[in-house]
């Protein structure tokens, strides 16, 4: 029997999967191992294959595949669905971010929305094909990958598989569908990012005598005015996408000090830079360092980190025949569909780097992402589910 996508949705949520997105913490709550342990359940019980691949402690991909009417080495055609086990943290959250309440047509929880409602979608539709077994099934790949939210090593990881001789992949996937919340929109283009981190230096002594220091933090203020000036002025003249916008900074962190009554002899601060589609991560860093090494009120010594999180955008250059298909599926259940571009980053840039076309699919809206009382409409949970059981149903390889 296909699964429920409600049900398999309220079971997911359920299951803590917090990235600690860098945080040196630990408990029931963090890292995805309980989620994958889950999904191996469920994938045996469906009678599908599958493989575990360890990225870090803890935190494991897991791929099933659904054999198609005719193997890949004779033609077949490959489709791989890929979501995110993680979620972002539970702080602040005003609802109980692991009970899966349901009311109103709407389910609450952390990851409801990002990105376990479109994981229930692709698994729902991946049982009702193991049930169906239509004609011309392509071999499909369940891929649910770890560490999303905080640098894509699970999607990385990925890409390695398709290239071993012992491995759960058959080949290169022709295409991938990546799940993130779009309103049921095809998501062709999107940003990248780049994040470091940027510190300054000065001389610790007692507050009562701060003409003997160097406050750190007066030093990082005039640093913050100069990337302010360069986010306004600068940043919007380096170009333009059409479906994405202009490239953007900010600065997300600041950390200082040992205690009110020492002048701090270090200040750090954490920057997102965010690229358009072609833009390389190191170039974009390169340009805002330079800034700011030539600006005159700079007259002290900044130093920046390698940034720890380079991720190129997804460009639509080679993905538009795939979205097309998709949106096609997409309005004969939800109509006016359409293919956009968005300026938070996926899973969908790796594969596409690797020569697989990849576009972005999913319940939910990026406005309920990461809230406080994180929610998904079930209706376009049950849409979504019936979505990608057309697409994946009829798939055949891209020209």
């Amino acid at each position: 029997m296909p699964l429920d996508p409600v049900q398999t949705l309220r079971e997911l949520v359920r299951i803590p999967s917090v990235n600690p997105m860098g945080r040196a913490v630990d408990g029931p709550a963090f890292f995805e191992h309980r989620v994958t342990d889950y999904l191996q359940a469920l994938f045996t019980r469906l009678g599908l294959p599958w493989q575990r691949q360890q990225v870090e402690p803890r935190r494991e991909n897991i791929v099933a595949r659904l054999d198609g009417a005719t193997p890949p080495d004779q033609g077949g055609a490959v489709l791989m669905l890929e979501a995110h086990q993680d979620t972002v943290p539970i702080d602040g959250m005003t609802i109980d971010p692991f009970a899966a309440a349901q009311r109103d047509g709407r389910l609450y929880g952390r990851g409801a929305c990002d990105i376990k409602g479109g994981m229930a979608a692709m698994l729902a539709a991946a049982s009702r094909l193991v049930e169906d077994r239509p004609p011309n099934l392509p071999t499909i790949l369940i891929a649910c990958t770890v560490n999303e939210e905080q640098g894509f090593t699970g999607a990385k990881a990925i890409t390695q598989l398709w290239q071993s001789a012992d491995s759960i992949f058959p080949r290169k996937p022709d295409a991938a569908i990546v799940a993130e919340p779009t309103s049921l929109d095809v998501v062709v283009a999107h940003k990248g990012c780049v994040r470091w981190e940027c510190r300054v230096r000065g001389r610790a002594v007692h507050s009562s005598r701060p003409e003997l220091g160097d406050n750190a933090i007066y030093k990082m203020a005039r640093v913050l005015r100069v990337f302010e000036r360069y986010q306004r002025e600068v940043a919007p003249t380096l170009g333009e996408h059409p479906r994405c916008g202009r490239p953007s900074l900010s600065v997300g962190t600041i950390a200082g000090g040992l205690s009110v009554n020492t002048v701090p002899d270090e200040c750090v601060i954490k920057i997102d830079r965010r690229l358009l589609p072609g833009e390389e991560p190191a170039a974009a860093m390169r340009h805002i360092v330079d800034y700011l090494a030539h600006d005159t009120s700079i007259d002290f010594p900044v130093e920046h980190d390698p940034p720890f999180l380079p991720s190129r955008g997804l460009p639509d250059d080679h993905n538009t025949l795939l979205g097309e298909r998709l949106r096609t599926a997409a309005e004969s259940v939800s109509p006016s569909r359409k293919l956009v571009g968005v300026p938070y980053g996926t899973d969908a840039s790796t594969f596409q780097a690797a020569g697989v076309p990849s576009v972005v699919f999913g319940p939910g809206s990026i406005d309920q992402a990461h809230t406080a009382d994180e929610w998904i409409e079930l209706h376009q949970l049950h849409q979504a589910t019936d979505i990608l059981y057309r697409f994946a149903r009829e798939f055949q390889a891209l020209p």
